[in-house]
C-alpha cells in the first residue's frame, strides 16, 4: 500500500531545515578500524570543485555518487568515505576496517585518492590518522602509545569506556597520530568518539588560523594608536591654522583603521566560533584524568587558550582604536564648528554695521533729496508764477516761489518717509513668511 502524499501546503524549506539536525551523522564502528582523515581549506567558491572530486572517486571505485553536503560512500569491501562540505573546508574520512595499523598512505592508495587529488583546489590544514583499537584489559599498558617527539596527551574517555592518545605533532609523513582503546564503547558512540577527536583537531587548527593575523597586525595596530595618539596632543595646542591638517590626518588614519577591520574581522570571529566548538567537543569526551597524563582539556587550556586570548585581545584593540578615533574626530570637528560659528558672528555683526551706515548714508541722501526735489519744485511753480504774471495777474514771483518752498518740502519729505514705511513693512512681512 502506497504511502500517501503530504496534501497540506508547507513551506519550500522545511524539508532542508527539518534534516539539518541530522545532518553529518557519526558513521557507526565495530572492531579495529584505521581511520584516515584529511581536511581541505578552500575558498567557499571551490566547494563544487570538491563535490565534483567525491563524484569522480565514487566513479574510480565504481561506487555510486551521493548528493548533499555530506556523503557516505562504500569505495571497496571494508573501505568506506565519509565527506562533508564546510564553508572553509571539505573533509574526507577513509575509514578502514580490520586494519587498525595500516599506513595512512597505503589506505589512501587503496582508496585511489592521489589520483583524484592531484588537481584539487585548496591546501590541507589537517591530516590525522586515528588507530581504533578493541581492548578489554581494564586499564591501559604504560607504553600503548609511541611517541618521540614530546608528551603524551589523552585520558579516559567517555566514563572510562575508553582511551584517547595523541600528541597533537605532525609526523614524518606529515600526519597526526591518535590512538583510540576501545573498552566498552558502543558501535555508535565508538563512531562518535572517532568523529569528535577529528572535529577538535581540525577546529583548533582553524581557530588558530586566526593567531598569525594577529600577530602579524600587532605592528601596525600598535603604528596606528601612537599615531593617533599624536594627532590628539596636536589637537590639544592646535591653533585653528591648524585644524584642515589634523581633520586630514584624522581622516586618513580612520581610514587605515577601518581597512584593517576590514582584514582582519572575519578571521577573528571565525576562530571564536571555532575554539567554542573545540571546547563542546572537548565536553562531549567527558574525559577522566589518568596519572601521569594531561587530558585534551587541560593542553587545550595550556596552548590554545593563550593564542585565542591574543586575538580577543588584538580585536578587542582594534574595536576600541575605532572608537578612540571617532571620539577625536568627532572633537576636532566640533573644535571646527565653534570656530567657524565664531567666524559666522563675526561677519553678520560686520553686515550689521554696514548696515547702519548704508541706513545713515540712506537717511543723509533722502535729506539731499528733498532738498534737491523742492528746490526744482519752487523752480516749476517760478516758471509758472511768471507765466501767470505776463498773463496779466499782479503776482509777486519771489514772494510765490518763497511761499510754495516749505509747502513742497514737505509735501515730499512726506511722501520719501511714506515710500519708506511701504518698504520697511514688505521688508517684515518677507521675514514673517520666511
Amino acid at each position: 500500500m502506497d504511502t500517501p502524499s503530504f496534501v497540506l501546503p508547507e513551506h519550500a524549506q522545511r524539508r532542508l531545515l527539518n534534516d539539518e539536525v541530522h545532518a553529518r551523522p557519526p558513521v557507526r564502528l565495530e572492531g579495529a578500524h584505521a581511520v584516515v582523515y584529511l581536511a581541505v581549506r578552500h575558498r567557499p567558491a571551490d566547494r563544487a570543485a570538491h563535490r565534483q572530486a567525491l563524484d569522480r572517486l565514487c566513479a574510480a571505485c565504481g561506487a555510486g555518487s551521493a548528493g548533499g553536503e555530506h556523503a557516505v560512500v562504500d569505495l571497496a569491501p571494508g573501505l568506506r568515505l565519509k565527506w562533508e562540505g564546510h564553508a572553509e573546508f571539505s573533509s574526507y574520512t577513509f575509514l578502514l576496517a580490520g586494519r587498525d595499523d595500516a599506513a595512512p598512505g597505503d589506505v589512501l592508495e587503496q582508496a585511489r585518492w592521489p589520483s583524484v587529488a592531484q588537481d584539487l583546489p585548496g591546501e590541507i590544514i589537517v591530516a590525522a590518522h586515528v588507530a581504533l583499537r578493541p581492548f578489554a584489559a581494564e586499564a591501559p599498558p604504560p607504553d600503548a602509545f609511541e611517541t618521540a617527539t614530546g608528551p603524551v596527551v589523552g585520558g579516559a574517555i567517555a566514563d572510562g569506556r575508553g582511551w584517547s592518545y595523541t600528541d597533537f605533532r605532525i609526523r614524518e609523513d606529515g600526519f597526526t597520530r591518535f590512538l583510540l582503546l576501545n573498552r566498552a564503547l558502543g558501535v555508535g558512540q565508538a563512531g562518535r568518539m572517532v568523529q569528535r577527536l577529528l572535529e577538535i583537531e581540525t577546529y583548533r587548527m582553524m581557530a588558530l588560523a586566526a593567531f598569525p593575523v594577529a600577530r602579524d597586525a600587532t605592528p601596525e595596530l600598535a603604528a596606528l594608536e601612537s599615531g593617533l595618539g599624536g594627532i590628539v596632543e596636536d589637537i590639544a595646542g592646535a591653533a585653528a591654522a591648524d585644524e584642515a591638517r589634523l581633520l586630514d590626518d584624522l581622516t586618513h588614519l580612520a581610514a587605515r583603521v577601518e581597512r584593517l577591520q576590514n582584514a582582519t574581522s572575519f578571521r577573528f570571529q571565525a576562530s571564536e566560533a571555532y575554539d567554542a566548538l573545540v571546547q563542546r567537543r572537548i565536553a562531549e569526551l567527558r574525559e577522566t584524568i589518568v596519572p601521569g597524563l594531561q587530558t585534551v582539556a587541560e593542553f587545550m587550556q595550556r596552548r590554545l587558550a593563550p593564542a585565542m586570548a591574543t586575538c580577543r585581545s588584538t580585536e578587542r584593540r582594534l574595536a576600541q582604536l575605532a572608537g578612540r578615533v571617532s571620539r577625536a574626530s568627532a572633537l576636532l570637528r566640533t573644535r571646527v564648528d565653534i570656530a567657524r560659528e565664531k567666524q559666522n558672528q563675526q561677519m553678520l555683526a560686520a553686515m550689521n554695521r554696514r548696515g547702519r551706515l548704508q541706513l545713515r548714508l540712506q537717511q543723509a541722501v533722502e535729506g539731499l533729496s528733498v532738498v534737491v526735489i523742492t528746490y526744482y519744485g519752487v523752480s516749476l511753480v517760478g516758471v509758472f508764477a511768471k507765466a501767470l504774471k505776463a498773463g496779466g495777474l499782479g503776482w509777486n514771483v519771489e514772494m510765490v516761489m518763497a511761499a510754495s518752498a516749505p509747502v513742497i518740502a514737505l509735501a515730499v519729505f512726506l511722501a520719501a518717509r511714506g515710500v519708506r514705511r511701504a518698504l520697511h513693512a514688505e521688508e517684515g512681512e518677507g521675514e514673517g513668511a520666511r
